[in-house]
């Protein structure tokens, strides 16, 4: 057989091969499950190596690093196959950045974070956002709220557990409290004490909703079978809470709010007090912008709010919503398009959707 006959019977087996498509998509998702050697240059890869696309007629697939250098050749300088993949050596450095900035009393600025990650400032910013979902900065203020409240819980007074979470002072702590604790830190820590929350329980086409609201506006919206369950969950949410029944201009909130969740598409004109993590806040702010009528996948949210590895976290804080319809998780789906979990039932999301593309 001559030497072009046979470079074409090569170069056909490597088409052939499903690995090939990896190669030239270089797939990180095919990193670690086989290597490829380039006979021209002596030299074997990662499936997701960005260097030059190799002739594929000389290109060999291996298993194992092994066997490549067992074969007579040498890792990639540029993708270093020997080595941890990128993403798990980026992990293991957030995960020590994030140990950092746990203990550290005063968060250190970005260049010297990115110091200690041996990267630079931009592009150490850029991987810890990618995979944590949130700023080094955000990450650190949700840290210290943790700890305020864990503080809270334990320590002698309220002063002590401010500065025992990392605060410098009271003023700069109080200034942000309602947006870390929704209430005052004192009212939290028995929790939820004088704090008002009222609350009435209707019916709608889904069943039971629970609509309840605190002083900065409606704090939740439950949907459910029975009511004396939504009204425990609520209880849960604010053990020593003044739980209040709706009076007669509280039923007309409630009444809104239903007329919202039978057409959501008419949009909710009322403030919300929503609370949750710097994450879960992304998040939901993404969900409220998908337009009624429409959906879209967890990855698909991901990359709206500039995480595309946080889809198991995005779900995660889908979950969390306590304001159903308001925050409109019922519009996230599978990359299927086929319909996941939902914390009121997946019926009602199915209905949700099939109600807002009949409009």
């Amino acid at each position: 057989m001559n030497t072009s006959a046979n470079a074409e019977r090569l170069a056909a087996a490597t088409v052939r091969d499903p690995r090939w498509a990896a190669v030239v998509a270089r797939d990180p998702a095919a990193d670690g499950k086989f290597y490829y050697s380039v006979s021209s240059t002596g030299v074997y890869c990662r499936p997701s190596c960005a260097a030059r696309l190799a002739r594929p007629e000389n290109v060999r697939f291996h298993a194992t690093c092994g066997d490549a250098e067992r074969a007579g050749f040498r890792p990639c300088k540029r993708c270093k196959p020997d080595q941890p993949p990128l993403l798990a050596q980026h992990a293991a450095m957030v995960a020590r950045i994030c140990r950092l900035i746990e203990s550290a009393d005063e968060l250190p600025g970005l260049a010297e974070l990115a110091n200690h990650a041996g990267l630079s400032p931009y592009h150490f910013h850029r991987v810890f956002k990618a995979a944590t979902g949130v700023t080094p900065k955000a990450y650190a203020a949700a840290h210290r709220a943790r700890r305020v409240r864990s503080r809270l819980d334990g320590s002698g007074t309220v002063t002590e557990a401010i500065f025992d979470a990392g605060y410098d002072s009271t003023g700069r702590f109080y200034e942000q409290s309602r947006e870390i604790l929704g209430m005052t830190p004192s009212n939290y820590r028995k929790g939820g004490a004088n704090t008002e929350i009222r609350f009435a329980v209707g019916e709608c086409s889904f069943g039971s909703i629970l609509v309840a609201a605190s002083e900065r506006g409606v704090c939740a919206i439950l949907l459910g079978d029975d009511p004396d369950t939504l009204g425990r969950e609520l209880q849960d949410r604010f053990p020593r809470a003044d739980l209040i029944g709706g009076d007669e201009a509280f039923e007309q909130l409630v009444a809104r709010v239903v007329g919202f969740v039978e057409t959501p598409g008419q949009g909710l004109n009322l403030p919300l007090d929503v609370r949750g993590t710097a994450f879960q806040q992304r998040v939901w702010q993404a969900l409220r912008k998908i337009p009624a009528g429409s959906t879209a996948s967890y990855a698909e949210v991901a990359k709206r709010i500039g995480s595309p590895k946080s889809v198991r976290a995005v779900a995660q804080a889908c979950a969390a919503n306590t304001l159903a319809v308001a925050i409109p998780c019922h519009r996230v789906v599978r990359n299927d398009g086929a319909l996941s979990g939902y914390r009121w039932g997946v019926e009602r999301k199915r209905a949700l959707l099939d109600r807002e593309a009949q409009r």
